[in-house]
């Protein structure tokens, strides 16, 4: 099996490194194409307005100056096309990816890409608590991802779908198995803007997210991060929300 990795938190994260070595527990044909600096919320954009650099790093592992999506046609269509992947990792990401991170998310975007470029493309992101950007437990997703990874490889993803893979913070024995859930949704009041004043009194913001108590609706990702579990969301490509499609054809007849 042939493995294209990559990444939103760039060439030099430790969630890469993670990821290569959970490839490499599954095949010894592996690539990794990632970001030259950290591309975290970029979600699925294109570099159209600025050319692409390719680094050579070391064998088979490349920088692009350029977003995940990027790396994916660049590792699929130029640096793998007389032989492209039969899989294509992305992450480990420096934090979960669930509810509405799904939307903004580089880690998810690459994987998108790989289904998009007909590739069966996996997501993974490695949650940390507060306090614990710095002290991830990197080895709860190298512990799990493999086992993970086959699992679903062997029941298989269809044409279209992508699948996005949460690991909880935790220790490995500590996970309470695998939850196959659906996207949860955070209430959009954690969102607000931090407004500062820079050297000269003009004001510029952050956007930030406030930290409060929040019960996460059981059956999705959110419940299963919060209770331990590894969670597994398959996504589809297409958006198309067909109960309202078919109500607005009945409509526009």
């Amino acid at each position: 099996m042939r493995i294209l990795c990559t990444n939103d938190d760039g060439i030099h994260a430790p969630g890469l490194a993670t990821l290569e070595t959970i490839a490499r527990a599954l095949s010894d044909d592996v690539w990794v194409v990632a970001p030259e600096t950290d591309q975290s919320g970029v979600a699925h954009s294109l570099s159209l307005n600025d050319p692409l650099r390719l680094r050579e790093i070391s064998d088979r592992h490349f920088a692009v100056k350029g977003t995940p999506t990027d790396c994916v046609i660049m590792g699929i269509r130029h640096l793998m096309r007389d032989q492209k992947p039969d899989l294509v990792l992305s992450g480990v990401n420096r934090g979960q990816n669930v509810a509405e991170d799904v939307s903004y998310s580089g880690t998810v975007a690459g994987a998108i890409e790989g289904t998009l470029l007909g590739v069966p493309s996996i997501a993974l992101s490695q949650a940390y608590g507060a306090g614990r950007r710095n002290a991830l437990k990197w080895h709860c997703a190298e512990h799990h991802g493999p086992k993970v990874i086959r699992r679903v490889l062997e029941t298989g993803i269809d044409q279209g779908i992508l699948v996005n893979v949460n690991f909880p913070d935790c220790e490995p024995d500590e996970v309470e198995g695998a939850a196959i859930v659906n996207q949860g949704q955070r209430t959009k009041e954690l969102l607000r803007l931090d407004e500062r004043e820079d050297g000269r009194g003009n004001p510029y913001y952050w956007i930030a997210f406030e930290r409060r108590p929040f019960t996460p609706a059981n059956g999705t990702d959110l419940w299963a991060i919060a209770n331990r579990r590894i969670a597994i969301t398959p996504l589809r490509l297409d958006m198309t929300d067909e109960p309202t499609l078919t109500r607005y054809a009945q409509a526009f007849e």
